[in-house]
């Protein structure tokens, strides 16, 4: 199943922690990071970079839309 990744445009301080992590996932784009893709497979690399974001300006939902990262 396949998980959503959004980024938060109003969050986000293009810390360039989320492409470090996953560089084909996210990528920097001007002031702001973005998803390569809105849908991703499930990838632990996508939770590592919300869980990592310093903003938290990122959100992993999971197939069924139930928030799974950032994680607690």
């Amino acid at each position: 199943m396949a998980w959503k990744v959004e980024i938060d445009p109003g969050l986000c301080i293009a810390s360039g922690s989320c492409p470090a992590i996953a560089p084909d996932l996210f990528t920097l784009d001007g002031p702001h990071a973005r998803a390569v893709r809105d849908e991703v497979a499930e990838d632990e690399r996508a939770l590592d970079a919300a869980d990592v974001c310093p903003a938290m300006a990122i959100t992993v939902r999971d197939g069924s839309g139930r928030v799974i990262g950032p994680r607690p």
